[in-house]
């Protein structure tokens, strides 16, 4: 199946280029994408992951309860976007479980860092979803590690699709600035090969990032908004075009480790 995800986060972005946003505008910014996904995946009857910051959860729970509500699941983002500790693994599990009421099984570290992986385990994880196994100028160089889903320190680690052979990177900047048909033939092929996609995005792209106050660069602005959610819904048609199943994290967890365990 494939599994779209979806990390919701203080809007903290354009201070990485030297802009200050007000708290409640970027609960705001996020606020707004985050409907907009939800409208579109009820649209085409499909579940997916939202792995949320117990910050955000704390100040939108009328997000946290929609999204339980309409079938979807729940992970975490950390505790904060901008700042990490390893406490904050337990924090933001019991929080979000807390406001939610349901079971936190996942893990997604801020801007896909590094996370350690026996604490992740001791605060009750089943399975982290940190890693881009690709290289990426100053932010990723993880051409050492699986593709694919792999077991280490007992916790299931799923890293981002990245294609075959080059791991060229199947994730939200390439849903910007690929065209759509060489990004779903590769996609599609990436599918055939591997059984899945996990591909992850932010509700902020789902808005309009080209407001000055932002500050960010073109290679993120581009086909954002409502051209981006033109984009993702264009991409999950034609998926279920080719009668490809969506579904949440653990649903396909669940499904791949039993059947690992039966062979």
């Amino acid at each position: 199946m494939i599994l779209l995800s979806f990390d919701v986060e203080e809007f903290d972005l354009p201070m990485e280029y030297g802009k200050s946003l007000p708290f409640s505008e970027q609960l705001s910014v996020s606020t707004q994408g985050t409907i907009i996904i939800l409208d579109l995946l009820k649209a085409v009857n499909i579940k997916a992951t939202f792995f949320v910051t117990a910050n955000y959860a704390i100040n939108q729970p009328d997000i946290i309860n929609r999204i339980i509500a309409e079938g979807h699941e729940l992970a975490s983002h950390g505790y904060y976007h901008s700042s990490f500790t390893n406490s904050h693994l337990l924090g933001s599990k019991t929080t979000l479980e807390k406001l939610s009421g349901a079971t936190v099984n996942g893990f997604r570290m801020a801007r896909m860092m590094p996370v350690d992986l026996i604490e992740l385990k001791q605060s009750g994880y089943k399975y982290n979803s940190s890693l881009n196994p690709t290289w990426i100028p100053g932010r990723y160089n993880h051409f050492d590690k699986p593709r694919t889903w792999y077991i280490e320190e007992s916790t299931i680690q799923l890293p981002s699709s990245v294609s075959p052979l080059l791991r060229f990177p199947l994730f939200w900047l390439s849903f910007h600035n690929l065209p759509m048909t060489f990004l779903k033939w590769l996609s599609f092929k990436t599918y055939k090969k591997d059984k899945y996609l996990n591909i992850y995005f932010h509700p902020w792209e789902f808005t309009d990032l080209k407001l000055p106050a932002f500050g960010l660069p073109a290679y993120i602005t581009k086909n954002s908004g409502d051209a981006f959610t033109a984009r993702l819904h264009n991409f999950i048609l034609s998926a279920q075009s080719k009668e490809i199943a969506f579904g949440t994290i653990t649903q396909f967890l669940d499904k791949v480790t039993l059947v690992k365990v039966l062979q």
